[in-house]
């Protein structure tokens, strides 16, 4: 049996079960030069929410009444290529399907003597090398500056913040319990951290955890907590906009304090950051990250959902921040 999740509705706001189907499709079979792929672990992303607006971005958006895809960690099953072998455990953009064909550009095949299979969903996968490869580019961290990270219990942040911390910064994680607060502190060395959701005056909780103000800042998130970050950025500050998830949401975009004049006066230099105009440093960039792990400089989370059929859901969880680190349903 095969199965293929699809977008049925494009949602208004907040998504629902109602927006995705789930249906049985034929098993197919690999023609010349191509492979049979079986998924074994799927990534949800907030960013996929973007993708199902029928507007112009950065990837094309998903069409209604077919699959919709991310990263996923899949086994080939049969080959008809010879650059692949039946039990190869490979990585790459595909359909939330059981089955499916595939040429086999594109796809890596991953090592599992350096992690576990649904670590490159993560730690060694595009959130790890989200968080490595912008604070190469944009943060660029000096040893005694201090380094904020929104999300920080997330996939992404919680590997920025530690990389924060190889550099030799003070890192402040925001989070949104204080249990996750706890987490960050705990295992990926955070300095402080901080409950959204239970302060009342972000600007000056992050002024009395920052006394030396913010050098650099990892969003994730967007929206009132960028905007209380910019009042206490430094001169030469680094902003790195890497996410927006508190308004991917909105109906509407909503209007927040104008920044120009604290870019100007501060001289910061605020960049969005894509991890696919990176594509050419990827395999250094993993064997960075390798590295860290192996030394132990580097710890990573996984919430782990089982069943195929509970991917929307643990999509919709990710607005709900049921997850601590990265995402990943086990096929």
């Amino acid at each position: 049996m095969n199965k293929s999740i699809l977008l049925k509705n494009r949602p208004q706001g907040k998504p629902s079960l109602s927006d995705f189907e789930i249906t049985e499709i034929e098993k197919p079979s690999p023609d010349d030069e191509e492979i049979l792929l079986e998924a074994k672990y799927i990534s949800v992303d907030p960013y996929l929410r973007g993708r199902m607006r029928d507007e112009e971005s950065y990837i094309p958006p998903f069409e209604l009444d077919k699959p919709i895809e991310s990263m996923l960690i899949a086994e080939v099953v049969e080959s008809n290529n010879k650059g692949f072998n039946p039990g190869d455990l490979v990585s790459g953009m595909l359909k939330w399907e059981l089955f499916q064909t595939h040429t086999g550009e594109k796809l890596n095949k991953i090592d599992t003597n350096l992690a576990k299979p649904s670590a490159y969903l993560g730690i060694l996968g595009l959130t790890g090398l989200t968080a490595y490869l912008a604070i190469k580019h944009i943060g660029k961290p000096e040893k005694g500056e201090t380094l904020v990270v929104s999300g920080a219990a997330g996939a992404v942040g919680s590997v920025a913040g530690q990389i924060g911390k190889i550099k030799g910064c003070r890192v402040i994680g925001i989070a949104g319990t204080d249990e996750k607060i706890d987490h960050i502190k705990e295992k990926f060395g955070y300095d402080e951290g901080i409950n959204y959701k239970t302060t009342e005056n972000m600007q000056k909780a992050i002024a009395q955890n920052c006394p030396d103000g913010v050098d650099v800042y990892f969003d994730n998130v967007g929206g009132e907590i960028l905007d209380a970050v910019m009042m206490n950025i430094n001169r030469f500050a680094r902003i790195i906009n890497c996410g927006a998830i508190s308004i991917y949401n909105q109906k509407e975009m909503p209007t927040g304090p104008r920044l120009e004049g604290i870019l100007i006066k501060k001289s910061a230099l605020m960049q969005g950051f894509l991890v696919r105009n990176h594509f050419d440093e990827f395999e250094s960039a993993i064997k960075q990250l390798a590295g860290w792990l192996s030394e132990g400089k580097l710890k990573y989370d996984e919430t782990i959902v089982k069943g195929y059929d509970e991917t929307p859901q643990a999509f919709l969880d990710l607005f709900e921040g049921k997850n601590t680190g990265k995402m990943v349903v086990e096929v």
